[in-house]
């Protein structure tokens, strides 16, 4: 890398410390605003909000340390910038991602272990002067990183079908998109690595790094708290414990079903968790999701198949009397809190669009 067009390149210099600056204003307003400016109404995790303020925090701190290695290039310097780099990359990307599955606690100690061999190369290169253990530890790196985006591609489909299997509405507690911020700081990592500095990367990476600010903050404020998890996992572990004693799903799940569920309406409920039904109906989630499961359904799909079939009745009950009304009224009536969802639950039950089946019903 030519350092000395580095400092020539004044637009540059000003994006770069234009980025840094974003990345510690983001940092300390998500360490302290606790109301969100993007979504008003949604709780975020706290734990979640803290790691990618360390995150943003981290990587701002990398930038500082980048101009003080442009100002004075040695190689023993490059290796501890890079292995401090790698650091501030995983274990706060880490942290935040973990953060951001809340179906259970997932300790950040394993990363820990993990990346150490990283520093103990980093030490062996210093201390020999060998850049072959520069190689070595950006290989070590690199697979770390992929080993961790396949753990996380597991976690995330794992963590899809728990949401489905609690909760009937989905809206701000999905988390694939988080998918996306592994692919952004892929290709950041990816760059630094490389020996190429040229002024097409270093621009790239000022946009990698916004479009990492961007996606983070959009995360933490549009993802809900699930206080019901959190504070449960107490209970959780004692209706477990109970279901235990006996193999039997209790055979009067299903009527209790038709009369505190179906026939209440219950599921008009906005937000109605496996739990709250269950203990509605006097059982416990493990059996309630176990009956579920012998029916071939989630808790996601039953909840949602009612609210359609409701969203039917009130459309034949609408043309009938000849009422004005539109789709969107019928689907918030019916229970849904988002058209999209709506659409593709009516899909998922009846095979057809909303379009598609009103024209057949005519």
């Amino acid at each position: 890398m030519d350092f000395q067009s580095v400092f020539e390149d004044t637009i540059f210099i000003l994006i770069f410390g234009g980025v840094t600056f974003l990345e510690v204003t983001t940092a300390l307003y998500l360490l302290l605003r606790r109301a969100n400016a993007i979504a008003p109404d949604v709780t975020p995790p706290s734990r979640l909000r803290r790691w990618a303020a360390t995150l943003l925090a981290a990587t701002a701190t990398s930038h500082i340390l980048w101009v003080t290695f442009i100002c004075s290039p040695t190689p023993e310097y490059l290796m501890i910038l890079s292995c401090l780099d790698i650091l501030f990359l995983i274990i706060p990307l880490s942290g935040t991602l973990m953060a951001m599955l809340q179906d259970r606690h997932r300790p950040i100690w394993p990363v820990v272990l993990a990346i150490a061999p990283i520093v103990a190369l980093t030490a062996m290169g210093v201390i020999f002067k060998d850049d072959s253990f520069y190689t070595l530890m950006y290989i070590y790196a690199l697979s770390l990183y992929v080993l961790f985006t396949i753990y996380m591609l597991f976690a995330l489909r794992s963590y899809g079908r728990w949401l489905r299997n609690n909760y009937a509405d989905l809206e701000h507690k999905e988390i694939f998109q988080s998918l996306l911020l592994i692919v952004v700081f892929l290709l950041a990592f990816y760059i630094y690595g490389s020996d190429n500095g040229g002024k097409f990367y270093r621009y790239f990476l000022q946009a990698d790094n916004i479009l990492v600010v961007c996606l983070l903050l959009w995360r933490v404020e549009t993802l809900q708290k699930l206080e019901e998890n959190n504070s449960s996992e107490a209970k959780q572990a004692e209706d477990f414990q109970k279901a235990a004693k006996s193999h039997v799903i209790p055979a009067n799940i299903g009527p209790l079903l038709k009369v505190h569920c179906e026939d209440a309406l219950l599921f008009l409920q906005y937000d109605l968790t496996l739990a709250q039904l269950a203990h509605i109906i006097g059982t416990n989630r493990y059996y309630l999701s176990q009956y579920f499961a012998q029916q071939g359904l989630t808790y996601n799909s039953y909840i949602n198949g009612l609210r359609v079939g409701h969203f039917i009745h009130l459309y034949h009950e609408a043309v009938s009397s000849q009422r004005i009304f539109t789709v969107q009224q019928l689907a918030f009536e019916s229970g849904f809190n988002s058209y999209s969802t709506f659409s593709s639950a009516f899909k998922q039950k009846t095979g057809k669009t909303v379009t598609a089946w009103m024209r057949s019903a005519e």
